[in-house]
């Protein structure tokens, strides 16, 4: 399942989808992994709401791990 995310340029969003594919890989549920991955990118962002964070991290998985493409996503700018 893993990726390459070295690819990735942004450090929260590369942070997140490493972060994602290593608690899969170790057996935590999707839902759980999604969830810790939400508070990862919130402790980096305190300023965005959970409703906004929940936004990017699910298409964040969805682009690189999902469906594994390789163009641009929304998201910060760090």
């Amino acid at each position: 399942m893993s990726i390459e995310t070295s690819r990735i340029g942004r450090k929260c969003e590369r942070a997140v989808v490493t972060a994602y594919q290593e608690l899969r890989e170790v057996g935590q549920p999707d839902m759980q992994a999604f969830a810790a991955c939400t508070t990862l990118y919130r402790i980096h962002h305190p300023e965005s709401s959970v409703k906004e964070a929940r936004r990017l991290v699910a298409e964040w998985i969805d682009h690189h791990v999902v469906r594994q493409a390789r163009g641009q996503t929304p998201g910060c700018d760090c």
